[in-house]
């Protein structure tokens, strides 16, 4: 009769375990909690960039409303830095040098990849897998690897907090395995007392006006990219001369919504190098001349992409002639 007890208690506990398993969300799913949290959820992270050779500390608010997304980075070492988005209003400011605002939906700076992020989107083109739980910035987290279908851009792995599904640590990771830089929260709030005080301090704070910025450059290239990995769009083209020597320059941006990279097409010189391949950090960049022009891509992407981007162009058989705007 005892072991028969025993038994049926085993039975009836493990059915719970078997419900809460079956209960987890998927890493689909905590991505989109994520995203849902960091857009909507009024907090504040201080965090690390940690790359190869240096540390870098940063403070980053949040706050949403109906009426007004409100978001503050504070870099903590080195000159006095701030960038302030005030709905689709972006103000940097910078010891020294004089601030300005642009309109734009992101914030150029080093705030944790993946805030904000569309992961609709990113499912096209990456792979989401759970890895398990593991403990980051002392709260309880769900470990996700968001890993590039076709091997030609890097990976992520991400902690998502269990409590509040925000990132707590994003670690990026070259298509060998190798960690390329990390962002590790230290401490972390969330409340609406932070919407209230961010309200107060920059609702109305007078920033520097909106730039205008130039669209694209009219005309078409008499170049072409003829490879570039799946999801990647063309989003912008200028042509331009350089100020130091006046060489006249055409550049194509792509983006994939998560890295991006730009083709830059130039008339060869003497000072340019035949063939260079280099990465630091997550920036690769490999240049080489072909004919009479110097090709050269540099990206968040890895350097044998940008190899092969940059040997996939051709130009047209008429000689290209890149002018001015």
């Amino acid at each position: 009769m005892k072991r028969i007890l025993i038994s049926f208690i085993a039975l009836v506990s493990f059915f719970p375990i078997m419900a809460s398993a079956e209960e987890k969300p998927s890493a689909e799913a905590l991505l989109h909690l994520m995203g849902e949290a960091s857009h909507n959820l009024n907090y504040e992270l201080s965090y690390i960039l940690v790359k190869k050779s240096s540390i870098e500390p940063f403070m980053y608010r949040h706050s949403h409303s109906e009426n007004m997304t409100l978001s503050h980075l504070v870099y903590l070492s080195g000159s006095m830095r701030e960038v302030i988005r005030r709905n689709n209003e972006i103000s940097y400011l910078e010891q020294g040098s004089k601030p300005f605002t642009i309109k734009s939906e992101a914030i150029v700076a080093p705030i944790i990849p993946l805030l904000h992020k569309d992961i609709a989107q990113l499912k096209q083109y990456y792979d989401f897998v759970s890895v398990g739980r593991a403990r980051e910035a002392g709260t309880a987290s769900q470990v996700v690897r968001i890993v590039s279908k076709d091997g030609n851009r890097y990976s992520y792995i991400v902690w998502i907090d269990e409590r509040s599904h925000l990132p707590m640590r994003t670690d990026l990771v070259s298509r060998e395995g190798d960690i390329i830089e990390q962002y590790r929260v230290i401490s972390y709030t969330v409340n609406d007392q932070i919407a209230t005080y961010m309200t107060q301090r920059l609702g109305d704070a007078e920033l520097p006006k909106v730039l205008s910025i130039p669209s694209s450059t009219s005309g078409k290239a008499t170049w072409k990219v003829t490879w570039i990995p799946s999801g990647f769009k063309n989003i912008h083209f200028n042509r331009y001369r350089l100020a130091m020597n006046q060489r006249a320059v055409e550049s194509q941006m792509y983006s994939d919504g998560l890295f991006n990279f730009s083709v830059y097409i130039s008339e060869a010189d003497k000072l340019s190098h035949k063939e260079q391949l280099v990465r630091q950090g997550r920036r690769s960049l490999h240049s080489y001349i072909k004919g009479d022009y110097e090709i050269s891509v540099v990206g968040d992407i890895p350097a044998l992409t940008a190899k092969r981007i940059a040997e996939s162009v051709v130009f047209s058989e008429s000689k290209p002639i890149i002018e001015d705007k």
